[in-house]
């Protein structure tokens, strides 16, 4: 065996690795170098190198003086192939899935935590009900009932004509026209089903390292609750994330030395929920064939009741029904019986309940369409089928679950407020609304272009309409009420930036003493864009406005809709002119945007299954959403740090464990919320080999304030405890990074450094002779601040560790684990 490497006086090997935020980057912009090659992943996620530090560790020598650059890039996670362009249909599941992060911080209060797990999970199940009644309003009621049943609609579509009541054909016949219609929101389900399925297999499948406890071992008192089982089920099962969130506290564990007590973005089982996703898709895809039955059987059960048919035959229909709701009750039983568990790794798949439940609810759906295929002589299709009492108490339950889960969120922020958490511990109600109304205007919008659609031909010779549920009409009418609602609060921020920027202006003119060469224009235009990014700030007030604005006028909506049994338009006929006429045309003005909505949405996702930028676009919006991992929806977009974080894990492992050198991981924008989330899950041996360096950071003002129970003051403070060294920058122009506000404590300075000049330099010098731009969230690096924290960093960490060279080990694979590509 040939001798130890020795150490050079540097302090030995050191490897940066950099992991970019949001939009992606290229290895070759990350590396500032055209020549890269992946050392080790795949083309979804990889860690790359340039060509020319490939066998860096051989030749410690050579980089005594800088680090090892390594890239790794993440962004194909949320931004690969053209099928990403169909998560936009789950735009509401991925914010209903937000609403479960953001609770505030809880201890000792498992039993209102868990309660608040299961209000969420309640909402995002009224999701599917919803998306799937929506379809079953636009294939069942619209197409099959309305328009199939009417002879100009019909005759005008051709693809219609067998269906068409007056040609009386096998499939004119009213129920045979629904069973057929129902394979539309059956096949919309099984999608779902199918993607969840698909990210399921490709992200949760990921799992973790399991070095830092003993396998199999879990750390004492820190039970994760979430079920709605009882306390010693809950320790048994481990039951979900919503957690104490406490840190910073030693705990001895069985014999063994002590350890430390992690977070929860630092438990074994965080980035692994394999399980409760396998759970909730089972239930949801219940969810979704149950609603179909339920719009079958209703239909076809009302029209058996008002016949004289006596029998086994009139039994059907109820006994139907009533199996629609007792699985339905089943599902509700799964979804608030059992949350994530994170304690440990649990491998466990409930293959009977993921295979027996959907599979019960789609037998139920074919044996109800084949009871509504019955041959009924005599029934027609009048009028629309009943979906105002269903749409209806629907947005009621909403509502109802929405303001309970403020309720709880009050009780659990109430033992200690900290004054920057957002709308006060209300932010995740706040956001639950919000996907609530996302889901209306989708489900809505398409409803309503549907009908606008086939209505022509009735509207053109005067038959019957085809028209939506009236409280879809409601809903539309009041979108218009809404922007206006908005115009206050965005001109009052308007002002307030503009009044900011005025009085910035002294403040820059003093950060650059500039008292020989003061340029009005270009103090404006720095002070101008610091005012801007502090907008950012503000975001909760809009939130806070257009989801309390959505709750009350949802409720305004229903009580119009059940009140007057007509559409806006028609309801107020016998009030003033004025009134009648806002009326009107709220319903056209409300009616319009909804369908211009629709056809937006339509033509974005369009593009962005053709168009790879397009879909890079889209992929910012899944780089923030769906960090988290699927807790309350499982058709959500998948959860991309259930991947991103384990490669981090498993490379700052292996490097560190094979060259025993010293590592900082660089985080830019999101990048350093994943690497933070990396650093947490570390085993002790390789933290004190770690520094941190995060820049144009979101840690403490977006999730710091979002996720308080996560990213609040105390697990920020426990990071910096954990890891071995950790520094910050910021800039006052950055409307997304900023600083983490960890001050010096136990010995340790703050993590913050001065706020960055943007731009680096005012005017003309000789080192800047032509003027610098205002950089705000992007390159950092530039600055020269930049590489002087990180030498610093690595300056803190150990001198890196002898260690034995195999004999086996070739140039081509160093430690860096190359592989092809």
């Amino acid at each position: 065996m040939s001798p130890a490497t020795p150490a050079p006086e540097s302090g030995g090997a050191a490897l940066e690795l950099l992991v970019h935020g949001v939009g992606g980057a290229t290895p070759q912009d990350m590396l500032d170098d055209p020549r890269t090659v992946r050392i080790t992943g795949d083309r979804t996620a990889a860690v790359y190198r340039r060509a020319e530090d490939l066998d860096a560790e051989i030749h410690p020598q050579r980089y005594a003086a800088r680090p090892i650059p390594e890239a790794y890039c993440w962004s194909n996670l949320t931004s690969g192939d053209g099928a990403r362009a169909l998560w936009l249909l789950l735009l509401p599941f991925m914010v209903v899935n937000l609403a479960h992060w953001m609770r505030p911080p809880a201890r000792g209060r498992r039993g209102t935590v868990r309660l608040y797990g299961v209000l969420v999970r309640l909402v995002a199940l009224t999701l599917t009900v919803l998306l799937t009644a929506a379809a079953c309003e636009v294939a069942l009621d619209l197409t099959a009932w309305q328009c199939a049943g009417t002879a100009a609609c019909a005759d005008t579509y051709p693809w219609l004509g067998f269906l068409s009541a007056d040609r009386g054909g096998w499939w004119s016949a009213p129920g045979r026209r629904l069973a057929l219609a129902a394979l539309v929101p059956a096949a919309l389900v099984g999608l779902l089903w199918y993607l969840s399925n698909r990210t399921w297999s490709a992200y949760e499948a990921q799992r973790p390292p399991t070095g830092y406890d003993a396998p199999g071992t879990e750390t004492p008192g820190t039970e994760t609750p979430g079920t709605a089982a009882t306390a010693t089920a809950a320790t048994r099962t481990a039951a979900t994330a919503s957690d104490t969130a406490t840190t910073g506290i030693t705990a001895q564990e069985g014999g063994q030395d002590p350890v430390e007590r992690r977070p929860a973005l630092g438990r074994p089982g965080f980035w692994y929920g394999r399980r409760l996703v396998a759970r909730l898709r089972a239930a949801h895809t219940a969810a979704g064939f149950l609603t179909v039955s339920a719009a079958l059987a209703t239909a076809t059960a009302r029209h058996d009741a008002t016949t004289s048919g006596t029998g086994s035959g009139a039994a059907v229909g109820p006994a139907l029904q009533a199996a629609v709701v007792a699985l339905s009750v089943l599902v509700v039983w799964v979804v608030c019986r059992r949350g994530r568990s994170e304690r440990r790794l649990d491998l466990c798949v409930e293959r009977a309940l993921v295979t027996w439940l959907p599979g019960a609810s789609l037998a139920l759906l074919v044996i109800t369409a084949l009871y509504a295929g019955w041959s009924r002589p005599g029934w027609t299709s009048t009028g629309t089928l009943p979906g105002d009492v269903f749409f209806g108490a629907l947005t009621l339950a909403q509502g109802g679950l929405v303001v309970a889960l403020g309720v709880v969120a009050l009780l659990l922020q109430r033992p200690g407020r900290n004054p920057r958490t957002a709308l006060r511990g209300l932010g995740g109600p706040a956001v639950a609304m919000l996907a609530c109304a996302l889901a209306g205007v989708m489900s809505g919008g398409v409803a309503q272009r549907v009908a606008d659609w086939l209505d022509g031909p009735g509207a053109a010779h005067g038959g019957p309409r085809i028209a939506p549920p009236v409280l879809l009409s409601w809903q539309a009418s009041v979108i218009p009420v809404l922007l206006l609602l908005l115009l206050a609060p965005a001109a009052l921020l308007a002002v307030r930036t503009a009044l900011a920027a005025r009085r910035l202006r002294t403040t820059v003119e003093a950060d650059y003493d500039t008292a020989d060469e003061r340029d009005p224009v270009r103090t404006g235009q720095i002070a101008s864009g610091r005012a801007r990014a502090a907008l950012t700030d503000s975001a909760p007030v809009l939130v806070g406005v257009v989801s309390g604005a959505t709750l009350l006028l949802g409720a305004v909506s229903v009580a119009g809709a059940w009140t007057s049994g007509n559409v806006p338009g028609r309801a107020f006929d016998g009030a003033h002119p004025a009134v009648a006429s806002l009326a009107s045309a709220a319903q056209a003005l409300g009616s319009w945007m909804i369908g211009f909505g629709f056809l937006l949405f339509v033509t974005w996702g369009r593009r962005a299954y053709r168009d790879a930028s397009a879909r890079r676009t889209i992929g910012i919006l899944w780089d923030v959403g769906t960090f988290w991992p699927r807790a309350a929806h499982p058709f959500a977009p998948p959860c991309y740090a259930e991947r991103a974080v384990p490669d981090l894990i498993w490379r700052m492992n292996s490097w560190t464990g094979s060259t025993g050198g010293r590592l900082v991981i660089s985080g830019h924008s999101q990048g350093s919320v994943l690497a933070a989330a990396a650093v947490w899950q570390l085993p002790p041996a390789t933290r004190r080999r770690v520094a941190l360096l995060t820049y144009g950071s979101p840690l403490e003002r977006l999730y710091g304030r979002w996720f308080p129970a996560y990213f609040g003051p105390h697990a920020l403070r426990s990071l910096n405890r954990t890891v071995h060294c950790w520094n910050n920058l910021y800039r006052a122009t950055d409307p997304i990074g900023g600083p983490v506000r960890v001050p010096a404590e136990d010995g340790r300075p703050a993590v913050d450094a001065a706020v960055l000049l943007d731009p680096v330099a005012y005017g003309r010098t000789r080192r800047h002779p032509l003027p610098e731009p205002i950089l705000g969230h992007s390159d950092y690096q530039a600055d020269p601040t930049f590489a002087l924290r990180r030498t610093a960093l690595l300056d803190q960490l150990l001198p890196a560790m002898p260690r034995q060279r195999d004999p086996n080990e070739t140039a081509d694979q160093g430690s860096s684990g190359r592989s092809s590509g």
